[in-house]
């Protein structure tokens, strides 16, 4: 049992250490050397080492690392996380401001802040404890990476007062930082990561925390989730208050009264980019009323409250070496151009997709050409023109090839599109991203069937379709690369668990084109089994609002296809859920039809996307955000600001007990 001085000094050294971190990465102004820093830490690492019953979850020796996890367990946000709406020019801020205006029927206040250019993460503490936080992911859910942010230097372990609060920030890496990196891992013959943005992503996603550690991560904290019994109005008020929490805020901000203040400050930080020590790719603007945020509240993607003005893209000169085609999961044939590498808007760019052959005629891109390249909303490299004038006659224009370069099979090009396409379904490339779509997270989500699991697997020869996933044994997954037992068992558990997803799911995961996952939900609950589907009729089809003429004979062409029956059979007799209704289903299919349910917090029997899945079967609208067009909010644990708005608008809210007896009330098994 540990003696009362072991546990008074390492109360006075954790105290110590909070404070000396608080000095070094938020406030950048030291109090002691590095020398008496790292002694304080030994002693306390060594005190821990003798008396493991008194570490405690804010322990500043957790910025270590711990040991590696095996996988990312799933959060749900407080409040969604959602990515901002975009803006590119100042017609189109002037419109946005506009809006904000007309909705509010005020003058109103806006607040401009540096887009930090990182990882966007969550950060929930109790009692002023970091307790948990997570990734964007999906805006309502995100992976849990608690154990990687704690070695993140700047994000306090605990805060200068016990509340509970939620904080949003951007996590990244200083470009120094970076090119050190990259340096290290080129000596050290590993891939190179192509921006700081990445190489930050990339080290939060690491299932070891002890490599997350050794990586130089920063944060700036812009806003409050959540925060009980701390009123606040204004964003710069809750920006003050993170201040005086310890939170690391950025210092690059600007209130402002008009559009002319606002482009004043982009103009300011335009031309002020290159010098800061970070990557930024633009600037946000935000409404500073809290209250008329709650009011402007957000569409499924993005808040109405803000918008994020993105920098122009950057333009460079360089030469196109050659022009190759890939093939996509729908036989897409797209001309690839590769390029003597550039830096572009931070990122080393080799290659630029030429999207079709018009493009390229348009353009007239020639291999050997210099080329204009810039990447468009600092994302995607885009060739612009070639440099005509630079030619010297030795260029080669470039031929769209008649057989398809991955299995040699025909091509073609159906009149209206602009595409060329292999009219081969059994082709090797399309194989491999048709394998890769039906194992994503939006369709079966069978953790752990990434990318290169689908090559080894279709190098093997123990996959060529999707059905086959169904077939795979264990002693084939040993076989591969990389995996060992428990590995192998957790992906087998991964594809054993997908063929409970729901119909909705199913539709989506076959690729069939045009058909993404909002028509796929109206295509499950309009014809209720797969089935029904493969014999709907044109009119049938195209009765449904979010189906018109070409998703429709897509449809058609598709289940007019043998290999498509043969393929759809196999995963049924997989045991893949094809809709087939059980009587208590069909006496209650539609049951909510014409209501609208809200989801939020976090639920015990089952995950967030399933109960909006069976919702949805059931005949309901699940909506993200609660309005008055909401008739039922149901609220898991840590529900948050939802719950509350929904209050004031006298909207019924259900916890999921109360949710379950509800539906039994109207005779719906949940979990059929």
């Amino acid at each position: 049992m540990a003696n009362r001085t072991d546990a008074q000094r390492m109360n006075q050294l954790r105290e110590a250490l909070h404070h000396h971190n608080y000095r070094y990465y938020t406030l950048d102004n030291p109090e002691i050397s590095d020398t008496e820093y790292d002694s304080l830490m030994q002693e306390l690492t060594q005190l821990e080492a003798e008396n493991p019953e008194l570490i405690t979850t804010d322990s500043p020796t957790l910025r270590v690392g711990h040991a590696p996890a095996s996988s990312f367990e799933t959060v749900t946000h407080q409040a969604p996380l959602l990515s901002l709406a975009n803006a590119f020019d100042k017609a189109e801020l002037e419109a946005f401001m506009a809006r904000v205006t007309r909705w509010a029927e005020r003058p109103v206040d806006f607040v401009c802040e540096l887009k930090i250019d990182g990882l966007a993460v969550s950060l929930s503490y109790e009692a002023g404890v970091f307790v948990r936080g997570a990734t964007r992911g999906d805006g309502q859910a995100g992976e849990d990476i608690t154990q990687n942010l704690r070695t993140v230097g700047s994000i306090p372990l605990r805060l200068t007062e016990a509340l509970d609060i939620n904080v949003r920030g951007e996590v990244f890496m200083p470009r120094a930082d970076f090119l050190k990196f990259n340096e290290l891992r080129k000596e050290q013959e590993e891939q190179l990561f192509a921006n700081p943005r990445n190489a930050a992503a990339g080290s939060l996603r690491q299932l070891d925390p002890r490599i997350t550690a050794s990586r130089k991560l920063d944060i700036f904290v812009y806003g409050v989730g959540s925060l009980t019994g701390y009123p606040i109005h204004t964003h710069l008020a809750g920006l003050e208050i993170l201040k005086t929490l310890g939170f690391k805020t950025n210092a690059q901000i600007k209130h402002c009264e008009d559009v002319e203040d606002i482009w004043q400050f982009i103009m300011e930080w335009t031309d002020k980019r290159p010098h800061l020590p970070y990557d930024i790719d633009g600037i946000v603007i935000k409404v500073n009323d809290l209250a008329l945020q709650e009011k402007l509240g957000a569409t499924a993607k993005s808040p109405r409250w803000a918008i994020a003005y993105k920098f122009p893209a950057e333009q460079v000169v360089t030469r196109v070496v050659d022009i190759q085609v890939q093939v996509g999961r729908t036989g897409a044939i797209t001309p690839l151009a590769y390029l003597e590498p550039v830096l572009v808007a931070g990122s080393t760019v080799s290659r630029a997709t030429l999207h079709n052959e018009d493009i390229v005629r348009a353009k007239d891109i020639r291999i050997g050409d210099y080329v204009v390249v810039q990447k468009a909303g600092d994302v995607i490299p885009e060739i612009i023109r070639p440099i005509v004038e630079r030619r010297t006659g030795q260029e080669v224009e470039f031929k769209m090839p008649q057989l398809c370069p991955a299995c040699s099979g025909e091509t073609a090009r159906i009149a209206g599109e602009a595409a060329t396409r292999c009219v081969n379904t059994l082709c090797s490339a399309q194989q491999f991203e048709g394998i890769v779509h039906f194992a994503a997270r939006n369709a079966m989500d069978i953790d752990g069937m990434g990318p290169a699991v689908v090559e080894q697997l279709i190098q093997a020869q123990f996959v060529n379709t999707i059905a086959d996933l169904y077939a795979l044994t264990f002693d084939q997954l040993i076989s591969l690369t990389r995996f060992g037992k428990k590995s192998a068992d957790n992906l087998l558990r991964a594809i054993a668990d997908s063929k409970h997803r729901p119909l909705s799911r199913v539709i989506f995961a076959l690729g069939i084109r045009l058909v993404g996952t909002e028509v796929s939900r109206d295509l499950a609950n309009t014809f209720a089994t797969m089935e029904r589907l493969r014999q709907a009729s044109f009119e049938e089809l195209t009765a449904i609002d979010a189906v018109g003429d070409k998703i429709a004979q897509s449809v058609i062409a598709f289940f007019a296809q043998t290999q498509n029956q043969q393929l759809v059979k196999k995963l049924a007799e997989a045991g893949v859920n094809m809709g087939a209704l059980t009587n208590t289903t069909q006496t209650t299919d539609q049951v909510f039809a014409g209501l609208t349910f809200v989801i939020t917090g976090k639920f015990e029997r089952l995950s967030r996307n399933t109960v909006s899945d069976r919702l949805r079967q059931l005949g309901a609208h699940v909506a993200s955000t609660v309005s008055g067009k909401t008739d039922y909010l149901l609220a898991g644990e840590k529900a948050g600001s939802k719950r509350s708005k929904a209050s004031e608008l006298g909207i019924t809210v259900l916890s999921e007990d109360q949710f379950y007896k509800f539906l039994a009330k109207r005779g719906v098994d949940f979990d059929q």
